[in-house]
């Protein structure tokens, strides 16, 4: 039986690779009997991205391409071109070249195996220290605190079934979590390495300035997935904790000052105890995370709908 794939791929001027890219995909497709088409988003290029773009989306019936009115981020572009795809299988990759369509094969084979999202895992990879090391510490990172086991988080060669975009919606840099929060959903992933082939054109978008970020996006997405419907539990616990330890310290003080009084005749005013004021603000602290907790349970129940953070000025077709 044929097989079905959307091939979804961000673009940021890319005039130079975007042609050679569709080549190889359909080649590909061709070879194994693939039905497939495939989706650019050009995510605010200033070259001539889009008008290539457009030519190839003229030429061939299952291409089509999506652009947006200024760059919103691969996450934005991921998530516009996934909601155009139309068959149960979602191929995402990188337009530089990097990513060889060659692999596609492989990462259906074991998709088959049982499994929702196969990583591709740039085990050899060709880029420079600068942006490998921060790979390293990224990817190290993502899987202590996460629990899902992956090598290569961050590569953008990937297979979904299209039903895990239905379940994780995509906004500011999460295209990098994916399994992470397919996983927090019970869905099944799984890595195949894969070619990385060295970068032909263009510079890289990545290096050791995107690491805080993505620390800060884990710590999200840890927080996300492991608090997403229950945030009262980590804010109360945390402000509970701070509570008591705050009231433990002043109902101290206040016995303190008590035994002074009655037994020592001898009056000390209690401000200039340092436990005085470390106690009242974790009297204070502990109850703002109270109220955090609540206000977060709030706005979980109202379950509001998140506005797509895109805007597309047009379509090719």
């Amino acid at each position: 039986m044929s097989r079905q794939i959307s091939f979804v791929i961000p673009a940021f001027n890319e005039e130079e690779s975007i042609e050679t890219l569709h080549g190889e995909i359909a080649s590909v497709c061709q070879k194994n009997d693939y039905e497939f088409e495939v989706i650019f988003v050009d995510d605010g290029s200033s070259d001539s991205t889009w008008d290539k773009l457009k030519g190839l989306s003229e030429a061939h019936a299952g291409t089509r391409a999506i652009r947006f009115r200024r760059n919103f981020g691969k996450a934005a572009a991921l998530r516009a071109g996934t909601q155009e795809a139309k068959f149960p299988l979602v191929a995402t990759l990188d337009a530089d070249l990097q990513d060889d369509p060659s692999e596609v094969p492989r990462l259906v084979e074991e998709l088959d195996k049982g499994f929702d999202v196969i990583s591709g895992w740039k085990k050899v990879r060709n880029d420079p220290l600068g942006k490998t090391l921060p790979s390293k510490v990224f990817n190290a990172l993502v899987s202590h605190l996460t629990g899902v086991r992956l090598q290569d988080h961050n590569c953008g060669f990937k297979l979904y079934r299209r039903e895990v975009f239905d379940e994780v919606k995509l906004y500011g840099e999460r295209h990098r979590f994916v399994p992470v929060l397919a996983a927090a959903k019970g869905f099944r992933i799984s890595q195949v390495p894969v070619n990385h082939r060295a970068r032909q054109f263009g510079k890289s978008k990545y290096g050791w300035r995107r690491l805080p970020k993505g620390f800060l996006d884990l710590l999200t997405v840890s927080f996300l997935t492991g608090f997403n419907q229950r945030p009262q539990h980590v804010l109360g616990f945390a402000g509970l904790v701070s509570f008591f330890a705050g009231f433990t310290g002043m109902v101290w003080m206040a016995i303190y000052w008590l035994l002074r009084m009655v037994f020592f005749a001898d009056w000390e005013p209690l401000h200039r105890r340092p436990v005085v004021l470390y106690s009242l603000g974790g009297l204070l602290l502990g109850s703002q995370l109270l109220c955090m907790g609540f206000l977060a349970e709030l706005i979980v129940a109202q379950n509001a709908e998140r506005k797509e953070p895109y805007s597309i000025s047009e379509r090719s077709k």
